[in-house]
Formats: C-alpha cells, structure tokens, sequence
C-alpha cells in the first residue's frame, strides 16, 4: 500500500455516511434549536445557517462541530440595539432549554445536564444590507466587536483545493492532544500548501509538518474576511511552538516507523453491507491521551 492509498483510508475511516447517527442527531439539533429562534425572534427574522467544519466540507469523526450563525438584519433593533444585547437575546432564546456557556464570539450549546452536542451558535448583525459583512460580540480581550464574513471563510477553506490535508492535520491535531484554534490551523494549511495543491497529499503532510518544525518563528496567518481588523498573531503565538515540537516528533516517527506511527494501523473488514471497512487501530506512538470524540470540544 502506498503512502497515499494508506491516507485515503484513513481519510475514508473519518468521513461520515449521510444517514451516520452522530449527523442525523446533529441535524436535529439544529433544526430544534432554528425553531426555538424563530420562534423567539419573529418579528426579528434573523439569518441562521450552518458554519464550522459542517459548511467547509473538513469535517472528521475524531473532531466535528454542526456551528451555527444567527445573524440580524442591520436596522433590526427588536432583538437587542447592541451586539451586546444581541447575544444576551440569542441566551436567553435557548435558556430552558439547553445548557449554555459563554465563548469568545459564540454560545456553546449543550444538552441539559451538559452532553456535548457539537454545537456553537454565533449571534452577530449584519453591517448593512447587502447582508454581507456581519459585526460579533466579542465577551473577552480589549475590543467590544469584530467584523468578519461567514462566506469569505468558508469559501476560503472549502474551495482552498487542500481539503484533504486540512482534514488530516485537524486528526493529527486530535491524536496528538494539541491546543491549536482549528480556523487559524486551517488558515496556516491553505497558506502553506498554496503552490503545491498538484502535489500528493503524503508530500503536502510532509511539507507542513517540516514548515512547523523548521520555520517555526516565520509561521504566519490571516483572516481572510479582516485582514487589517482581527489579529490572528497571537493566536497563532499560543500554539507555534507546540506545532513545532510534535511536527519533529512526527517526522521522526514518520523516517523510523512509517505512516501507521502517525495515524495508526488500518484494516480491511468486510463488513457484507456497503463494501470495505476501515478499522483504525490506535498507536501507541504519538498519542498523548486516548482520543475521545464524544467528549472532545472543537
């Protein structure tokens, strides 16, 4: 098996059956929580649809998120007159129902009783009518609201011709126990492999793993919706040195012991029903602690 035959089956073991379980019961959630919002801001008419790693075609099984926006028209003042106000309306919507905390932009939605249900919802209000560009609350660090577009990003990434990469560096990630913001780990993917999208997905892991480890200090990003107006350094500053010891590590591993150090052992199962079933056996190079998605938060 080839280096990238054995990274397709890894990436197949990772991609989820439209009728899987985990994304029906997603789905439902959402479509329960829409209804609690719509219900609640009638008059309002906010724009709510799917976000996160949901609408950028990156999701995998070991780390996925079904995100949400509740945007308001930009002359809506019913909801709330302030961002602020926005996103207390938007809690007090969902208060009853589900468990809630508060993120930096967004509102983690849990189960009662806390079961995590893999969802975040952002309120925000549109900056004008072109329904566009949109303003966010911001409940930490200096600044009251950041301006951003949901579109830019998820065009960014969805159409970045590197979905397969940013798809394994989110379960290297995983496996390997790193504290790294997914958006600006996708944003470093794209930026890193834009003149090699022709190359074989095994040499664009290479790649990445060797600009982590050997251009640590160099590594940099941006918000492709507000380059100028959100800062994402030291974001980034809070995980490049992490990136760069477990991408040694992993190369390391990777010359010494081959692929299956880095994601694990595959085997083929005949499962009688659709076909081929990859079965991932956990390594015990590289993982820093079990991997549990049903407990793990993006």
């Amino acid at each position: 098996m080839t280096p990238d035959e054995y990274l397709e089956k890894i990436l197949s073991a990772q991609t989820f059956d439209d009728d899987d379980p985990e994304l029906l019961a997603i789905r439902q959630y959402r479509k329960d929580i829409e209804a609690i919002l719509r219900s609640h801001f009638a008059k309002s008419k906010p724009s709510i649809r799917w976000a996160g790693s949901m609408a950028k075609e990156t999701m995998i099984r070991a780390s996925y998120d079904g995100d949400m926006t509740c945007y308001f028209p930009d002359d809506e003042t019913e909801a709330g007159s302030t961002l602020e106000e926005l996103y207390g309306a938007c809690e007090e919507a969902l208060h009853g129902s589900y468990d809630l905390k508060q993120k930096a932009s967004a509102i983690r939605v849990r189960a009662r009783g806390g079961a995590y249900l893999h969802i975040d919802l952002v309120p925000g209000r549109f900056t004008d009518s072109a329904k566009a560009d949109v303003f966010l609350h911001l409940t930490t660090g200096d600044k009251e609201r950041l301006k951003t577009n949901l579109d830019v990003h998820i065009d960014h990434i969805r159409d970045s011709g590197v979905r397969e990469a940013i798809r394994l560096i989110k379960l290297w990630r995983v496996r390997n126990g790193l504290k790294a913001k997914t958006f600006v780990l996708e944003l470093l993917v794209v930026k890193l492999l834009q003149g090699k999208k022709g190359v074989a997905v095994a040499e664009q892991l290479k790649h990445l793993w060797t600009e982590f480890r050997d251009n640590t200090e160099n590594l940099s990003v941006e918000d492709p919706a507000n380059p100028s107006g959100n800062d994402l350094k030291p974001i980034l500053d809070e995980m490049r040195w992490s990136l760069s010891a477990v991408a040694r590590t992993t190369l390391t591993s990777l010359e010494a012991l081959g692929w299956e150090a880095v994601f694990g052992r595959v085997e083929e199962d005949d499962d009688g029903g659709r076909g081929a079933r990859v079965n991932i056996l956990r390594s015990a190079v590289h993982i820093a602690r079990p991997t549990k998605p049903w407990l793990r938060e993006e």
